[in-house]
């Protein structure tokens, strides 16, 4: 079984910063993307930055040069260095490990349970 755990959340004061984790465990190729996502409170889930197998980022509008995305192959880890925090980035934060229908190998989706960041004004 695959199982992604998610560390690093916390409280800060708007323009500090925070050092997200999630590890995953089990049998998983690193032929995927890594992402983040976080529902804030009264809103939908929404995408803040995905990494692929060979580097590639993508990021939200809302945290492009404040947040960046990073994935250690070999450990099987990704991490989201945030820095200049907003109140607005008050979230949950959820991994996610995803691979789509690639020739010749499966698909999965897998969630972590999230981690609470609270970013005070």
């Amino acid at each position: 079984q695959v199982q992604l755990v998610e560390s690093g959340g916390g409280s800060v004061q708007a323009g500090g910063s925070l050092r997200l984790s999630c590890a995953a465990s089990g049998s998983i190729s690193s032929i995927n993307v890594m992402g983040w996502h976080r529902q804030a409170p009264g809103k939908q889930r929404e995408l803040v930055a995905t990494i692929i197998s060979g580097g590639s980022t993508n990021y939200a509008d809302s945290v492009k040069g404040r947040f960046t995305i990073s994935r250690d192959n070999a450990k099987n880890t990704v991490y989201l260095q945030m820095n200049s925090l907003k109140p607005e980035d008050t979230a949950v934060y959820y991994c996610n490990v995803h691979r789509p229908r690639v020739l010749g190998l499966r698909a999965y989706d897998y969630w972590g349970q999230g981690t609470q960041v609270t970013v005070s004004s």
